[in-house]
């Protein structure tokens, strides 16, 4: 019994570096939490006394776990996006999930949602969890080489190429960063600020409640419409939107709604609400890096 108890307290230890490894490759909480479960389920058959190196023997069990749970996904083709999402509000999303999907990006798990599960578990442990290829190498069942390959290949992926220099980008998100903040804190006055005066707002139905007409135009309106739909900004982060400064939706990280702003002579003068599952897959969501 003393042997049990020496390894549940050296699992215990690791227990929430192997949580945030789950949560970034599996996007949902309950899911990593599961994986982390089974991990110690795997580990209390197989005992401690072979391991030489338990936290990296956790780490590739865990990995493999989730591994397998993407590839399930998979082939149930659960589609992440849009029209299956509820109306997001406070009391949808658990709070410890929602503060966890904060601090890891909003952009981030949603670029990784789109992912393919063998590029997924590269980038999570190489790129996030500085793991060595040669370990993601025996996890994925791949050469050496295809680890690199599949970690580079997605790095790509949530990098994006932006569409516009890199001064350009600056300003867009500044401008679009401004915008953003004026609708979470419902500051008409601030909104008016940054809207160009003849701004246009196109929203697909979807993204609306009944009633409200899909287009607005002027900065009154356009302003108003947009304090009308500030509880999903709660859910909102910049990202790369088909290669520029965009906004997206995205309860837990699951993208419910892209926004694809066009930013001129300082204003925005329209966005885009996309809401149509269909459209969204074919939107290129990137994390967006650093300011130059």
């Amino acid at each position: 019994m003393h042997g049990h108890d020496e390894l549940a307290e050296r699992f215990e230890a690791e227990r929430g570096r192997l949580r945030a490894v789950a949560y970034r490759m599996l996007g949902s909480l309950a899911e990593a939490d599961d994986a982390v479960q089974e991990t110690w389920l795997r580990l209390s058959r197989a005992g401690g006394d072979d391991i030489d190196n338990l936290a990296a023997w956790l780490t590739t069990v865990v990995s493999r776990i989730c591994l397998d749970m993407l590839r399930a996904r998979a082939s149930r083709r659960e589609d992440p996006y849009g029209d299956g999402l509820p109306e997001p509000s406070a009391g949808e999303l658990p709070e410890d999930e929602a503060v966890l999907a904060d601090s890891v990006g909003l952009a981030l798990l949603v670029v990784l949602d789109a992912l393919g599960p063998a590029e997924r578990v590269a980038f999570v442990l190489h790129d996030l969890f500085a793991v060595p290829f040669d370990r993601i190498a025996a996890v994925l069942d791949r050469s050496l080489p295809a680890a690199k390959k599949l970690a580079s290949r997605a790095r790509h992926k949530v990098r994006g190429t932006p569409v516009v220099p890199g001064a350009e980008l600056d300003r867009h998100r500044e401008v679009v960063a401004a915008f953003l903040a004026a609708a979470r804190g419902g500051d008409l006055g601030a909104l008016l600020d940054v809207l160009a005066p003849d701004v246009v707002r196109h929203a697909e139905p979807a993204a609306l409640p009944p009633g409200v007409p899909a287009e607005l135009r002027g900065a009154r309106a356009v302003a108003e419409g947009t304090v009308l739909l500030r509880a999903r900004t709660r859910f909102a982060a910049l990202a790369l939107v088909d290669g520029d400064v965009g906004i997206v939706v995205a309860p837990g990280g699951r993208l419910l709604l892209a926004l694809r702003v066009t930013v001129e002579d300082g204003r925005v003068a329209a966005y885009e609400v996309i809401a149509d599952r269909g459209r969204l897959r074919d939107v290129e969501v990137a994390v967006l890096g650093a300011a130059g």
